[in-house]
């Protein structure tokens, strides 16, 4: 099968039966084989209503429905379980990505051997207040953190070669991320095409300003647990032993001037007396904390049952 197409949905009843449409054009003019996987996280209108009805009429869509609704990352992750295509494209269903994108997606994966395609919306259809400048320095943050030059690292419409999805393991908010987990799981050709980006047609955005916050927090904990997930005491340790030193000079600072003061006969504060003390003492102890939880952060680590977990990209 040459492709897979994944769309999560969550209350989109109305915009289904064209997209669908669309999808089955295009694949038709380009004489694909195909797959669609209609994703459905808990909709509470009549979009599984729709979802099965057109598959009835159509070999080419399939379905899974969430009891509840659990986020996008989950939708993705099931229908990456499910995919059969060589290459896996996702959109969202809101028309807001255009299925006209899927050939040029297709061909930089097959024919430029690209592992992971992200779109670029350049041209934003969205409110510039709300949307597009909060993504734009969304995006500068997540460029430098991760290293990887996608100008839009969370949009919708990617394709990705089918052993990529495979073998990263998509959670939580970490859709926002899927390169960035790529790039950590061994394939490092990441491309970029710019795509069009349609109004909002039917209904209105899931998404609120709090995915901002919530994104730039996964955003470091993906980074964290890439850096050190499996080396907790690179990072504890040496802010242990750092915070340690730091108290430990200034410890010897304030004895060191007091005994200078009393040889010179002039009048010194008491020690215990110095706001500088106190900071030197709870430097330390901060110190100690932060070795002491990398002591544990590498006994977990150790005893982890993905402790030995690599991919192999070939082997005879």
């Amino acid at each position: 099968m040459d492709i897979s197409v994944i769309i999560p949905l969550f209350n989109e009843a109305e915009s289904l039966p064209e997209l669908s449409a669309w999808i089955a054009k295009v694949m038709a003019e380009n004489n694909y084989s195909y797959e669609v996987l209609l994703i459905d996280d808990g909709s509470n209108d009549t979009s599984w209503d729709v979802v099965k009805g057109m598959s009835t009429s159509d070999e080419h869509i399939h379905g899974i429905s969430f009891r509840r609704n659990y986020g996008k990352s989950a939708a993705l992750y099931c229908g990456f379980a499910r995919a059969e295509g060589d290459v896996v494209i996702t959109m969202d269903a809101d028309l807001q990505d255009s299925p006209d994108e899927i050939p040029a997606l297709y061909k930089m994966i097959k024919e430029d051997g690209y592992d992971v395609v992200s779109g670029w919306k350049q041209h934003r259809k969205d409110n510039v207040l709300t949307k597009n400048l909060p993504s734009k320095l969304y995006n500068a943050t997540a460029r430098r953190i991760t290293g990887i030059k996608l100008h839009d690292m969370n949009c919708g419409l990617k394709a990705y070669r089918n052993d990529v999805v495979k073998n990263i393991e998509v959670y939580g908010e970490m859709h926002r991320y899927i390169p960035y987990l790529a790039k950590n799981a061994g394939f490092a050709r990441i491309g970029e095409l710019p795509v069009h980006h349609q109004k909002r047609k039917y209904g209105k955005s899931k998404f609120g300003m709090d995915r901002f916050v919530n994104g730039f927090l996964d955003l470091l904990s993906l980074w964290f647990l890439s850096t050190f997930g499996k080396k907790p005491m690179h990072f504890f340790g040496y802010s242990g032993i750092f915070m340690f030193l730091v108290g430990f000079v200034m410890t010897v600072w304030i004895i060191v001037a007091k005994l200078v003061h009393q040889a010179q006969g002039i009048r010194y504060r008491a020690v215990t007396d110095q706001p500088l003390f106190y900071l030197a003492l709870v430097a330390v102890i901060l110190g100690v904390i932060l070795f002491l939880a990398g002591f544990i952060g590498e006994m977990i680590a150790r005893s982890g049952s993905e402790r030995n977990n690599y991919n192999i990209k070939d082997r005879f």
